[in-house]
């Protein structure tokens, strides 16, 4: 099967180029960018010298049609609304990274992106590509919209509770997420800069995150009810990672126990999904590199608010790794098919 990247040039596509790379029912044929078309690969990237030397193209629908079997989107957000739509047409797999079918009422993603949305028509055909909670949808469509970062953490960390109905939902959901500098992508901005980030951590868009009504649209069409959450991100000063600490207060009493056994059978055959043991919660370096999310939790019993620590790799789980999952899926292949890594530590 080939495989085509458009946007190849970002931190999301090169890390699609890594994972594809050693997919063992994939051929990377395509490599597409606006800005860098003309060069390699490896100019932008000396790493993959003498590994992948393809050059850097410009979009082409019928040309691109007739050479992929299947289509990533790694593009900002704002772009893949404008260019993916024809691929979409012409029944070409496509599977985008960037958030513009995430969130099916087009006035949500204009209030939170600040953008235009694309047309009603891509936003219903668009499913939400979180394989273990929409596995039975995904598979039997072509057009993904691949799940943000920070909601793939959120979101397998807070489901089980929502299935469970143990929690409250009405405002009293809090999600504290910290992520790695190279979530801002690869474009110079002063924010991204080594002397801004270093030693230093700084909260950002709070209470105005775009990935909150993403968050809030699959808490709801799994509950049934209106679910608002808190959201806040913070930037640390680390490249990789996703770190997300999410409170809730229970309705009932629960043991530590009893919750993650609660978690365990939720995830017990999700292979990238690791629930610690009692007592333990995990780091972002012990899923760096990788497709796994690891979650920890615990009661604390003096307030009676449930403590989630969610943790994935950004660029895997919260992008490429995920959308290699998807297409795992789309084909009815072994979803763990070029994704199942160690991770890489220290």
């Amino acid at each position: 099967m080939k495989a085509g990247i458009v946007g190849a040039n970002g931190y999301g596509g090169v890390e699609l180029v890594r994972l594809l790379h050693h997919h063992p029912m994939v051929t990377l044929d395509l490599l597409v960018s606006h800005s860098t078309q003309g060069q390699k690969i490896t100019d932008q990237y000396p790493h993959l010298h003498n590994i992948l030397e393809l050059p850097l193209e410009k979009l082409s629908l019928n040309e691109i049609t007739d050479r992929v079997d299947v289509l990533f989107f790694a593009t900002p957000s704002g772009v893949t609304k404008e260019i993916a739509p024809p691929f979409v047409k012409a029944g070409l797999p496509c599977i985008d990274l960037s958030g513009d079918f995430r969130l099916k009422e087009g006035h949500s993603y204009e209030q939170w992106y600040k953008k235009s949305p694309a047309e009603p028509e891509f936003l219903d055909q668009a499913v939400y590509g979180l394989p273990e909670i929409f596995r039975e949808r995904i598979k039997d469509e072509t057009f993904v919209a691949n799940p943000g970062c920070y909601p793939t953490a959120a979101l397998l960390g807070i489901i089980p509770l929502i299935k469970e109905g143990i929690t409250e939902t009405t405002g009293t959901i809090i999600i504290d997420g910290k992520t790695g500098v190279s979530g801002a992508g690869r474009k110079l901005v002063q924010g991204s800069l080594f002397s801004e980030i270093n030693e230093n951590t700084k909260a950002y868009n709070l209470g105005s995150h775009q990935h909150t009504p993403e968050i809030e649209q699959v808490l709801t069409d799994l509950h049934g009810k209106n679910i608002k959450v808190s959201f806040n991100a913070h930037l640390v000063p680390m490249t990789r990672g996703i770190l997300c600490t999410i409170y809730t207060p229970l309705k009932e009493r629960l043991a530590d126990a009893d919750l993650v056994q609660l978690y365990k059978e939720a995830y017990q055959d999700e292979y990238f999904v690791r629930v610690r043991p009692e007592k333990t919660w995990p780091a972002t370096k012990e899923v760096y590199g990788t497709n796994y999310c690891d979650i920890g939790v615990k009661v604390d019993e003096r307030t009676n608010m449930v403590i989630v620590v969610s943790v994935i790799d950004n660029l895997v789980k919260g992008a490429a790794g995920q959308a290699i999952q998807n297409m795992n899926l789309l084909n009815n292949w072994d979803e763990r098919t070029g994704l199942d890594t160690i991770p890489v530590y220290p």
